[in-house]
C-alpha cells in the first residue's frame, strides 16, 4: 500500500521538498538524473539532490512521489514545492522560461517593478542580469554611453568590447602579422614588401563588433532581461529615473541594484586637449590612418595602442610623465619599454603637455603640442594624432550616489563596498571598473557579476576570489603576470624571505628570424617561509596571455617551486622555461641561454 500523507515516508518527502528550493529525487546511476543535475550545476542553480538507491526506505519514497505526483519514475524534481515533472519536462521549462518564473517564486516581490536592476550594460553588467534572469529574477539592465568629446559613441557590450580589449587585441594581431611577414622571408617566403590600409582594418574590427552587439541583444531577449537604452539616475534606493536618447522619461523600482557603469579615459585639464586630443573611445573606429602619433601617458593601455600602431608602420611617440606601467613588476615594466624602443617607437621621458594648438584640420589633423620636462625645459612637437592614455575616471558622477548615501572613496571616486559587492546602502552593489580597489580587468567583472547574481536571488555564497588575477599587456613582445610583483613581494614578505628564479631566453621562432636574442624572460618571485611558494609569475615573451593563462591554474592552487619543478615541459615551447629554470637573482650566476 502506498503510505498516505502524514507517514513517514510521505512526511519525508515533504521535508526535503520544503528544505530545498530545488529537489530532485533522483538515482546514482540514472543518465536522466544526471542530465537534470548538469542542467542545474551549468547555471550555477543550487539544489538538493536525494539518492532514492543509496537511502534504506528509497522504494517506500519512490511510492510515496508517486501518490503525490503521479509519476513514477526519476529524476522527480520540485521548484519552489511545485512539481515540475521529470528530465524532459525540466528541460523544457527551462527552456521556455517557466523555470526561471518557478526560481522567482513566481512573480517575485510584488512591491518592485524588478528584483534586480543592473546600471551599465558592459561585460559585468551583461553577465550578472544574464545570470540573475537564469536563476529566475525580473531583470532589466540599463545603458546608455555618452559620446567622447569627439563624437565617438557605440552600442551594448560597454568598453571591453567596443573600445578596449577585443579591438585592441585585434589590431595588436594586425601589428603581429606585420611583424610575421618580414620575418617570413627569412624563412624562406618570398614576399613583396607589406603595406597596410587602416581603413579596412577598422571596418572589419568594427564589423566583428557589430556582430557581438546584436549577439548580446538577443542572449538578453533570449534570457527574458529587459533592456533599456537609457541613462539611469537614482531617485531613492530602490527607484531609478531612466532617460532615452530621445528624451522619454521612465522611472523603474527594484529590490536589487547593481553598478556596473564602469569608466572613462581622462582627458587632462589643459588647453586644446578636448577639441584636438582623442583617446581610447575613438582611436579604434578613427576612419583615416591615425599618421604620426604622439601617446601621452605610460599605463598599459598607452604601450598597447604604441605597439600596435608602430607595427603598423606608423610614426609613434610616447610622452612619459614618471614610470611605466606603475602597479606592474618594474624590471617587467622596462623590459616591455625596451621592446617598444627596439621596433621603432620614441620615449620623452619626464615630461608633460601644457597646450595642444591646430595647425591644420585634417584628416588627419595637423597639431602642435607644447610640453615641459620635470626640469621645465620646453619641448614642441608636430603630430597627426595626439592620444591621452593617462588613466580613466569610474563612471560614478551624476547618477544620484550622493543622494541615496553610496559612499565613495575619496582616492579614486569608486564605490566603497564590502567582500560581497555590498555599497553602504545595503541593496545597492557594485561590480568591476567602479569598485574602489579592485583589478580593472573584464574577466573579474564577468565573475564578480555572475557570483553576485547567484547570491542575491539564489541564497548562494561563494565570493569573488580577487587573489592572483592572471592578466597580460599586449604589447609587440607580450607581458604576462599573476600574483605580487618583486617589489610587493619584498615589502610584504620582506627581501630576505623572498628568492626570485629568472631566465633569459630567445624564442625559437626568433632565432631563423635573427632578432630578439635573448630578448624573452621570465621569473618565478617564491616566499621561502611557505615552502617556497610561488607568489608572483612573471614573463615577457611571444604570446605570453597564451602561456599565463594556464599557470594561474597552478597559483590558486598554491603552487610551490617543486611543483614547477617535478612538471616535465613541452619542447621546444617558450612556456618549458617555467619548468627549467634553476637561477637565482641571488646568486648571481648568468641567466641568459646559450642553448635549446
Amino acid at each position: 500500500m502506498a503510505p498516505t500523507p502524514g507517514s513517514g515516508a510521505a512526511a519525508q518527502v515533504d521535508t526535503f521538498i520544503k528544505e530545498n528550493k530545488v529537489a530532485v529525487f533522483s538515482k546514482s546511476w540514472c543518465p536522466f538524473c544526471d542530465k537534470v543535475k548538469q542542467l542545474f550545476k551549468t547555471n550555477g542553480i543550487a539544489y538538493g539532490a536525494l539518492e532514492l538507491d543509496q537511502v534504506e526506505d528509497g522504494p517506500a519514497l519512490q511510492d510515496a512521489l508517486k501518490e503525490r505526483t503521479g509519476q513514477s519514475t526519476v529524476p522527480n524534481v520540485f521548484v519552489n514545492g511545485e512539481h515540475v515533472g521529470g528530465c524532459d519536462d525540466t528541460l523544457q521549462a527551462h527552456s521556455s522560461g517557466k523555470l526561471a518564473s518557478l526560481l522567482n517564486g513566481g512573480g517575485g516581490d510584488a512591491q518592485h517593478d524588478y528584483d534586480v536592476v543592473v546600471v551599465g550594460g558592459g561585460s559585468g553588467g551583461l553577465a550578472c542580469s544574464k545570470e540573475a534572469a537564469v536563476q529566475g529574477a525580473r531583470v532589466a539592465v540599463c545603458d546608455f554611453v555618452k559620446p567622447s568629446p569627439q563624437g565617438t559613441t557605440w552600442g551594448l557590450g560597454g568598453t571591453c568590447v567596443n573600445v578596449g580589449c577585443i579591438p585592441k587585441k585585434l589590431m595588436h594581431q594586425a601589428a603581429l602579422l606585420g611583424e610575421a611577414a618580414e620575418d617570413a622571408q627569412k624563412f624562406g617566403w618570398s614576399i613583396n614588401t607589406p603595406t597596410h590600409d587602416w581603413e579596412k582594418l577598422v571596418t572589419a574590427v568594427q564589423s566583428h563588433i557589430g556582430s557581438l552587439d546584436w549577439g548580446y541583444r538577443v542572449q538578453l531577449r533570449e534570457k527574458r532581461v529587459t533592456y533599456l537604452n537609457a541613462y539611469a539616475q537614482f531617485v531613492d534606493e530602490h527607484t531609478l529615473k531612466t532617460v532615452d536618447k530621445k528624451g522619454k522619461e521612465k522611472t523603474i523600482t527594484s529590490r536589487y541594484i547593481v553598478l556596473a557603469t564602469g569608466g572613462r579615459p581622462r582627458l587632462p585639464d589643459i588647453p586644446g586637449a578636448r577639441e584636438y586630443g582623442i583617446s581610447s573611445d575613438d582611436i579604434f573606429s578613427l576612419p583615416h590612418s591615425p599618421g604620426k602619433t604622439l601617446i601621452v601617458g605610460a599605463s598599459y593601455i598607452a604601450l598597447e595602442c604604441a605597439g600596435f600602431l608602430r607595427g603598423l608602420g606608423l610614426d609613434v611617440t610616447v610622452m612619459v610623465r614618471s614610470i611605466l606601467l606603475r602597479g606592474f613588476d618594474q624590471q617587467m615594466a622596462n623590459l616591455v619599454g625596451e621592446h617598444l624602443e627596439k621596433r621603432g617607437v620614441k620615449f620623452i621621458r619626464q615630461c608633460v603637455p601644457t597646450e595642444l594648438q591646430l595647425i591644420e584640420e585634417g584628416p588627419p589633423r595637423r597639431v602642435k603640442v607644447l610640453a615641459k620636462t620635470t626640469d621645465g625645459e620646453v619641448v614642441e612637437g608636430e603630430y597627426n594624432t595626439v592620444l591621452f592614455a593617462i588613466g580613466r575616471d569610474a563612471c560614478t558622477d551624476n547618477i544620484g550616489l550622493d543622494k541615496v548615501g553610496v559612499q565613495l572613496s575619496p582616492k579614486d571616486g569608486k564605490v566603497v563596498c564590502t567582500p560581497d559587492e555590498k555599497s553602504t546602502v545595503s541593496n545597492i552593489y557594485a561590480i568591476g571598473d567602479v569598485v574602489s580597489g579592485k583589478p580593472e580587468l573584464t574577466p573579474v567583472a564577468i565573475q564578480a557579476g555572475r557570483l553576485l547574481a547567484r547570491r542575491l536571488v539564489n541564497d548562494a555564497s561563494i565570493l569573488t576570489d580577487y587573489a592572483n588575477v592572471a592578466t597580460t599587456v599586449f604589447t609587440p613582445m607580450e607581458y604576462g603576470c599573476i600574483g605580487l610583483s618583486e617589489e610587493d613581494a619584498i615589502a610584504q614578505f620582506g627581501e630576505d624571505d623572498i628568492e626570485v628564479y629568472h631566465q633569459y631566453f630567445t624564442a625559437l621562432e626568433h632565432t631563423v628570424a635573427q632578432r630578439d636574442e635573448n630578448g624573452s624572460y621570465a621569473k618565478l618571485v617564491c616566499c621561502i617561509s611557505q615552502e617556497y611558494k610561488v607568489v608572483g609569475f612573471h614573463i615577457v615573451a611571444p604570446n605570453a596571455g597564451e602561456i599565463t593563462q594556464g599557470y594561474a591554474v597552478a597559483m590558486k592552487l598554491g603552487a610551490r617551486k617543486w611543483d614547477f619543478d617535478a612538471t616535465i615541459g613541452i619542447h621546444p615551447t617558450v612556456s618549458e622555461n617555467f619548468t627549467t629554470m634553476n637561477v637565482t637573482k641571488k646568486s648571481g650566476a648568468e641567466s641568459k641561454s646559450s642553448g635549446c
